[in-house]
């Protein structure tokens, strides 16, 4: 090449010496758009102008002497190679330079007994830690942590994200079916599903395997929360109810349930501070509510108005536990709400078994008998 390889040891040591003798820097070039600047301070820095894209770059290649002047024409003709191939240097540089932290860190992670950037586990962690865990309850959350734990990442975890295909992930919900737990594979297949297209948003994967596997599951099987329904039993049920010889607030709590139709965990954790009598009114705060997690934090209330009946069974309840912040406090502590099992171990001293009567049914009675007899949609 015309005008190239210029330079030689000795032309290099000369110009150090003349840098560092007078203090001002000297390019010294060697053609092919290589040339080496010597610093005042001994160094010698090799850069490599080019052009590309009809813009002007600047490639750093080293410094001298650790770079030798053979080094140095070796990597700039590397880079122009690049150059001729299409590729500008500088970005092949930063892409390799990245490529080699990525490595850096996988094999930290590996080290660590961590799964791998880019595997299905790594993505999904950082999918719960930043997408899931900011929507849902923390409760939810760490369900689904666990579910991930206990039934995919041990099989499909430390697999890249990408490689992933529906076969593959339809073994391991087939793992959770053959246990009988159809509504958890379920589960977990929309959270697989949610994870492949977070891996598709931050470009860890391209497709949502997922999303083939809509029919390939046993349907869940429907069920419901036992209840009375029928007019006639109902009947029979309120009775037994007034007839309950047990523990006052136990009895309070029975006949609330029958005319609130709150969840059985929002009335045993109703507080007394929630409660108008004069309004005949409860304000359930919306962190309560079975909702979104943006819901509870930034959601009305729940208003809930009071029957008389409602209302006269709180005033008479409110000697009892009027003092305390729970309605309905545990009967070892005031300090907790009522147990979750009191109302259901009421019902089963009345006579109503799992298969006949639970907490949850009284909701149930009233909206299958206000759409059927009432018209009540």
């Amino acid at each position: 090449m015309a005008g190239t390889d210029t330079l030689s040891d000795k032309a290099i040591r000369a110009a150090l010496k003349r840098a560092a003798d007078t203090g001002k820097p000297e390019k010294s070039s060697d053609g092919g758009g290589l040339r080496l600047d010597a610093q005042p301070g001994g160094a010698g820095w090799w850069r490599l102008r080019y052009r590309f894209g009809g813009k002007e770059g600047m490639l750093s290649l080293g410094t001298y002497p650790a770079v030798t002047l053979a080094m140095a024409r070796q990597r700039r003709d590397e880079a122009r190679a690049l150059i001729a191939a299409g590729t500008d240097p500088s970005e092949a540089r930063k892409a390799e330079k990245a490529e080699k932290a990525q490595a850096r860190e996988a094999q930290a992670l590996t080290d660590a007994g961590l799964p791998g950037t880019g595997t299905f586990e790594h993505v999904a962690r950082e999918w719960l830690a930043t997408v899931h865990g900011a929507k849902v309850s923390e409760g939810h959350a760490e369900r689904t942590r666990i579910r991930f734990e206990q039934d995919a990442f041990p099989w499909i975890g430390r697999r890249p994200i990408a490689e992933l295909e529906a076969p593959e992930l339809l073994t391991v919900l087939r793992r959770v079916t053959a246990r009988g737990a159809i509504e958890t594979a379920h589960r977990l297949k929309d959270a697989c599903a949610q994870v492949f297209r977070y891996g598709i948003a931050i470009g860890a994967c391209t497709r949502n395997p997922a999303g083939d596997l809509r029919d390939a599951l046993p349907p869940v099987p429907t069920r419901h929360h036992a209840a009375v329904t029928d007019p006639k039993r109902a009947a029979e049920l309120l009775r037994a109810m007034g007839d309950y010889a047990g523990h006052p607030v136990t009895r309070a709590a029975l006949a609330l349930s029958a005319l609130l139709f709150l969840r059985p965990g929002e009335l045993r954790q109703m507080e007394w501070a929630w409660v108008d009598l004069d309004e005949a009114m409860v304000t359930l705060p919306a962190q309560l509510m079975k909702r979104k997690k943006a819901d509870k934090a930034n959601g009305p209330p729940h208003l809930v108005p009071l029957a008389p009946q409602a209302v006269a069974i709180l005033l008479e309840l409110q000697p009892l536990t009027g003092h305390a912040r729970y309605v309905f406090p545990s009967l070892l502590s005031a300090e907790r709400p009522m147990s979750e099992n009191t109302v259901r171990t009421a019902l089963r001293r009345m006579g109503y078994g799992n298969e006949d009567m639970t907490a949850h049914g009284f909701r149930a009675m009233a909206r299958t008998m206000a759409a059927e007899r009432l018209g009540i949609a």
